[in-house]
């Protein structure tokens, strides 16, 4: 087995992504809904950043591919690029095995739309089966383990922006 401080880490964007009342947008993993128990397998949109595409153009695009909208706006963005390692029992497991986590560059987005625009159905292997709005400050509660420092930088950091519009 490759030893885990040998695999790099995969290139990541994130979106907390807030509607006018200043709550997040946080959806169910469809294959991994009770993770660590039964309220877990919640998370924020994010994924992978294409070779050669600009972070920012890239959080547009995941949005729109795993929420079926990317009617929002950036107004804030994580000065740091934030990273976790995988458990060791996901290592050789998740990504494919190519990777032992990810790094990832945060976006605070504003929510353009209607509810109603968000589909997650949107892509035919769709990554969310639940969606919901939730609390910033609830947010290192319902991440898995290993992201939860991550939502507990997002919650300090991004804090400035839940004063609803």
């Amino acid at each position: 087995m490759t030893p885990p401080e040998s695999l790099p880490y995969r290139l990541n964007v994130g979106a907390v992504l807030f509607n006018p009342a200043g709550q997040v947008l946080v959806a169910r993993r469809a294959h991994f809904p009770h993770a660590e128990g039964p309220a877990g397998g919640w998370q924020l949109p994010q994924g992978g950043i294409d070779s050669d595409e600009d972070p920012a153009a890239a959080i547009l695009r995941e949005l729109s591919e795993e929420i079926g909208t990317a009617n929002a706006e950036i107004i804030g963005e994580h000065p740091e690029w934030l990273q976790y390692d995988l458990p060791h029992h996901l290592i050789g497991v998740a990504f494919k095995g190519r990777y032992r986590g990810q790094r990832q560059k945060w976006f605070a987005l504003k929510f353009l739309g209607e509810d109603s625009e968000i589909r997650l159905d949107a892509d035919p292997h769709p990554e969310f089966d639940a969606w919901r709005w939730a609390a910033l400050a609830e947010l290192p509660t319902i991440a898995v383990s290993f992201k939860r420092p991550i939502y507990e930088a997002l919650a300090h950091d991004f804090a400035r922006f839940v004063e609803p519009n």
